[in-house]
């Protein structure tokens, strides 16, 4: 198996919304341990409401905010490496983002192609301008689309969808080992979200990159997926690979997800909605899911629950799975597997 594509260790990120003497601290992200394996290309989605933290583990993995506290990895190396200025186009050749508004990445201002050729020239990829345009037609070809259409052209000259696979084309310009997309489809018709989605998975074998998708459309996301992060209110609550956690979803919020997707045949509540974010969650003791849970009893509301490991494939924050029990002296520490009978209790 090769080196981790991505390891996320302890990480958190701390805000303060408010007056500096009144304010409410809220913990955007909590404590969280993800691992991408690196033996294959792969993507991994996180999924979760408006306000759960996915968009700020992203902004981290991107190095765009500085965490509170924790370390992010990619292929083995901190992200501290990469903040030191002779390293920092290394960090842009290895990791790459595509970014919700595809009409805000591009300049009114500029032609498209300009931002490719500044891609290719800039990160060294290319050292003559006539060596970047080969590159850029083979990029902007694999995600159908081509360089005489796309030359001497404004971003407002094309629709969302198109802008959005030139976004990619250009992450794709360095052979990046990671790409990042934050919501990449948000902005894109719904007829066409599908046509998006579907070039990742094309990408990522063609080009042996990795994908983390940052999103709330959990039926992409679904569709997509070799790994599924699944996070609330800060916390990372299940992970594990995708079909593991479709089938056996060991959350109660993953659950709800699942159940907030459309199926053919099965009529869809159209008024099922979830909770906007409420910061005094944030805030709570116990599982920050125990007030909207059916399952929750008095141990989750006081008690923070940890990690619990179900199988290889898949992990879980929730008491449930552990008989609503902690195991005396470990309420904060340690790392136990269900096959004993105990659970972990990493705060997460």
């Amino acid at each position: 198996m090769g080196t981790n594509i991505l390891e996320i260790h302890g990480l958190s990120m701390h805000y303060k919304i408010g007056g500096m003497l009144l304010g409410t601290k809220i913990t955007a992200v909590d404590h969280i341990d993800l691992t991408l394996p690196g033996d294959k290309p792969q993507i991994m989605s996180i999924v979760g409401e408006s306000g759960c933290g996915k968009t700020t583990l992203a902004k981290m993995i991107l190095r765009l905010l500085e965490p509170s506290f924790g370390e992010v990895l990619i292929e083995g190396m901190p992200l501290s490496f990469y903040a030191k200025r002779k390293n920092k186009k290394a960090f842009l050749k290895k990791v790459q983002p595509i970014f919700q508004n595809p009409f805000s990445t591009f300049s009114s201002r500029k032609t498209v192609d300009t931002y490719l050729y500044e891609t290719a020239l800039n990160l060294d990829v290319a050292a003559t301008k006539q060596e970047a345009k080969g590159i850029i037609t083979e990029v902007l070809k694999s995600v159908g689309l081509d360089l005489a259409n796309v030359a001497g052209k404004y971003p407002n000259q094309f629709s969302g969808g198109e802008l959005q696979r030139i976004s990619i084309a250009r992450a794709l310009i360095p052979k990046p080992r990671l790409i990042v997309a934050d919501e990449p489809v948000a902005m894109i018709d719904a007829s066409l979200r599908m046509n998006v989605v579907n070039l990742f998975m094309k990408l990522k074998d063609e080009y042996n990159v990795n994908f983390i998708y940052i999103t709330h459309d959990l039926s992409t996301a679904y569709y997509v997926s070799d790994y599924i992060a699944t996070m609330y209110r800060g916390n990372l609550i299940e992970y594990g690979k995708a079909k593991e956690i479709l089938n056996q979803p060991a959350h109660p919020y993953t659950e709800l997800l699942l159940e907030s997707i459309p199926r053919v045949g099965k009529k869809w509540n159209e008024d099922m909605k979830l909770p906007d974010l409420e910061s005094k969650e944030y805030g709570l003791h116990g599982c920050k899911f125990a007030g909207r849970c059916v399952y929750a009893k008095e141990i989750c509301r006081s008690t923070k629950p940890g990690m619990l490991q179900l199988n290889a494939d898949h992990q879980v924050l929730c008491f449930k799975h552990s008989g609503y029990q902690v195991a005396a002296g470990e309420a904060n520490i340690g790392v136990n597997t269900a096959a004993t009978g105990n659970h972990s209790d990493l705060s997460l």
